[in-house]
């Protein structure tokens, strides 16, 4: 009997490059917002990213799921990772996403487009209550009103669908889009 493999969860690039040849990989989404008292969604936070293609586009955070890793830590670890360590994102004990996004390589088969891989993203709203900035490749973070979030997610100047996704956490929070 063999020993079931148990090291890290990063892969080099050679294997991710290979892993995404071969297999879909699994992504959470969060999109980030503000509640009053009430619970009701005042304002949703959207990072400004340059991308490979040399375009400015607005996005949520997003990143994969590591091997071993439950989908909360992941959650917990790309919204620090993306919005700094004091945004106190609170994600509950048993996150349920509002959607699941399925990204392919090749456009038109969903809304949802990445030209690395075959993807599966769960995507959850997470309000967070602390100070948050943008971190990493993050350029910015503007928090909007839904609003002008939904206004932003109609004119589809959101990269890879994830405008479609802005309209369905919306949806989701009963904001009317």
């Amino acid at each position: 009997m063999t020993e079931t493999e148990t090291r890290g969860g990063w892969l080099s690039r050679e294997e991710l490059r290979d892993a995404r040849e071969r297999l879909p990989i699994v992504y959470v989404e969060a999109v980030p917002v503000r509640v009053d008292d009430r619970g009701v969604v005042t304002q949703i936070g959207l990072l400004l990213r340059a991308s490979a293609e040399g375009t400015v586009d607005r996005e949520l955070v997003s990143g994969r799921v590591l091997y071993h890793e439950r989908i909360r830590d992941a959650l917990l670890r790309h919204i620090e990772s993306d919005l700094g360590p004091l945004a106190m994102p609170r994600i509950p004990v048993s996150p349920q996403p509002f959607t699941i996004a399925e990204y392919f390589p090749t456009p038109g088969v969903t809304p949802f487009h990445d030209p690395r891989q075959h993807a599966v993203a769960l995507a959850f709203v997470v309000p967070v209550l602390g100070d948050c900035s943008p971190q990493q490749d993050a350029l910015d973070l503007a928090w909007l009103t839904p609003d002008e979030a939904a206004a932003l997610a109609a004119v589809g100047d959101m990269s890879g669908g994830h405008g479609v996704l802005l309209r369905q956490a919306l949806a989701h929070v009963g904001h009317p889009v």
